[in-house]
């Protein structure tokens, strides 16, 4: 597997969501709804510099799973690594394409994160420019049930991936 194309479209995904919100950052008030309740009722204010401090933070923090925690991994001690078979897995012979394969998926997980951390502070722009006709609240509870089944594949897929051993490798 090659991580390059989902750190590609981290980047890409990244630099759209910071032209987007500079874009409306002149059109918020200087103090913003940052925080909604589950019926979408304001619950928390925060000056819009603020705001996009902390959106600029939430991309730094989502960028972690994509840029850093394969680096991180690579640098542990095999025994601080818990990993189905690895033995087999962290081997000299097998190490560099169990890393890409881990950070592949890794990039990808930051990539949704990516995207929840924009439809998230999206949620919250639209109600600050549109206060009378706020975006439904239930759209947040799809990308959150969205990113959670993503989630759970992504947790599944990287545990049968390590859990087997190709058979031509057994003995």
């Amino acid at each position: 597997m090659d991580s390059r194309l989902p750190k590609l479209l981290f980047i890409l995904l990244a630099i759209l969501a910071v032209i987007y919100f500079a874009s409306v950052y002149a059109r918020l008030p200087d103090v913003v709804a940052s925080h909604f309740n589950g019926r979408g009722d304001a619950t928390g204010w925060q000056t819009k510099t603020v705001f996009m401090v902390f959106f600029v933070g939430a991309i730094a923090l989502a960028s972690i799973p994509v840029f850093r925690l394969p680096g991180v991994i690579s640098r542990l001690p095999a025994d601080k690594i818990n990993l189905p078979n690895k033995t087999y897995w962290l081997a000299p012979e097998q190490s560099a394409a169990t890393l890409e394969y881990f950070s592949t998926w890794s990039a990808w997980f930051g990539c949704a994160l990516l995207l929840v951390i924009f439809f998230t502070f999206d949620y919250a722009v639209q109600s600050n420019l549109h206060p009378d006709h706020r975006p439904d609240p239930a759209h947040m509870i799809y990308v959150v049930a969205g990113f959670l089944a993503f989630t759970a594949i992504w947790v599944v897929r990287l545990t049968t991936h390590f859990a087997r051993i190709p058979p031509q490798n057994h003995g």
